[in-house]
């Protein structure tokens, strides 16, 4: 009977935490200056424009992506970029700026996909008064 007894707190305890553990990450809303940066870089990407892509970067700037060796300048990243493109939307989870350096925390989509097929997180630095991307690290969700 107390093995009963055990089972069942069990499933229930498994039944309750189903949604838990399945819930949605939250978005945020983005100050217009970083969100500039998310825009911009959809923008690009859409239009297939690898050099305005790499612009968005600091001149040492990385990208680094899933089964790849880490990218590095604005030249190598206009040159990694070169064949990408399509309806890419990023939205952002969580943010943070403290002085010249910043990050966003956020997830991808393409086309008319409504949940998020990855995850990336920009580090973020402040030239000359506009936040460029010096770090980009995305992977999927699969």
């Amino acid at each position: 009977m107390k093995q009963l007894r055990y089972i069942f707190l069990l499933i229930l305890l498994l039944s309750t935490s189903g949604p838990l553990l399945a819930q949605q990450t939250l978005k945020v809303e983005l100050p217009d200056e970083l969100q500039r940066v998310l825009t911009d870089y959809e923008t690009y990407w859409k239009n297939n424009n690898a050099e305005e892509l790499a612009n968005l970067f600091t001149e040492d700037g990385f990208i680094l992506r899933p089964r790849n060796a880490p990218t590095q300048g604005r030249a190598a990243i206009e040159e990694a970029y070169q064949s990408s493109g399509g309806d890419l939307k990023l939205s952002a989870y969580d943010y943070h700026t403290d002085g010249e350096l910043g990050y966003i925390l956020g997830g991808y989509t393409y086309g008319n996909r409504t949940e998020d097929v990855g995850k990336f997180t920009l580090i973020l630095k402040k030239k000359d008064g506009v936040w460029l991307i010096h770090s980009d690290m995305d992977n999927g969700n699969n």
